[in-house]
């Protein structure tokens, strides 16, 4: 089985434009995401598809892989689709361009989900870790999950979900970690299908999935890998990778 990671990497993100040329130490955001993916040794390949000339060039001078995406996209769904519809492989993970600390431990799971689905019903597989402070629960740059009892997602939000009516000790809350494994075929489809009204409420393409009937199945990860979505996370991330060098 081939498997590919897709680094979609756009410079203009909304929220934090430019992030993923910042410096994390030593070393872009992007890079380190490229530099961890790689070091997994999980993938034949591992490609950063870009529109921006400055993250290209970064990739290819420190002797990386990187693809020059043509058009406009709504996410980085349909960016990764546009090229992996020449590539010859049967499953493309998708790395968010913005998870410098990736591990392999991580993307093992989501590669196994598919090595050990020889009917081959599971299409889409993504992450989710428990999240346990009420600040993260409420935080809407963390997007929430639920699932049903074969861990296929029933709902994203960026809300709290679900509601607790009743304070129950038991119940366990999910993020959902913007990570994603596809069939190649599934993820072609994605970029045929039209944003619903829960994906541009929310404004999470994962919505679309659902609202087309499409099965998402969520994998629990032992840890949550922090990304970088707001300038704040940067100073964290800084802070954790600081630590994580002075050991």
């Amino acid at each position: 089985m081939k498997v590919i990671a897709l680094i979609p990497a756009r410079y203009e993100a909304t929220r934090f434009p430019g992030k993923l040329m910042k410096m994390l130490g030593t070393k872009t955001v992007v890079r380190h995401t490229y530099e961890n993916t790689v070091a997994t040794l999980l993938f034949d390949e591992v490609i950063v598809v870009t529109d921006s000339e400055i993250i290209f060039k970064e990739i290819i001078e420190n002797g990386g892989y990187a693809i020059k995406s043509e058009g406009n996209f709504e996410s980085g769904t349909q960016r990764i689709a546009s090229i992996a519809k020449d590539i010859d492989a049967e499953i493309f993970v998708n790395v968010q361009g913005d998870e410098p600390f990736v591990k392999r431990e991580m993307l093992e799971q989501l590669v196994q989900i598919f090595q050990y689905d020889v009917q081959q019903k599971i299409s889409v597989a993504s992450l989710m870790h428990p999240i346990t402070e009420k600040e993260d629960k409420e935080n809407v740059n963390y997007v929430k999950v639920v699932t049903d009892l074969n861990h296929n997602a029933l709902y994203f939000s960026r809300s709290v979900i679900p509601f607790q009516r009743e304070k129950n000790d038991r119940q366990v809350f999910y993020k959902h970690i913007g990570i994603y494994a596809f069939r190649k075929d599934t993820l072609l489809q994605f970029a045929q299908l039209k944003p619903g009204i829960l994906e541009k409420t929310e404004n999470l393409e994962q919505l679309r999935y659902l609202e087309n009937g499409i099965k998402i199945k969520m994998v629990v990860a032992d840890a949550a890998p922090l990304s970088i979505d707001v300038p704040t996370d940067l100073l964290r991330a800084n802070t954790y990778l600081d630590k994580e060098e002075s050991k």
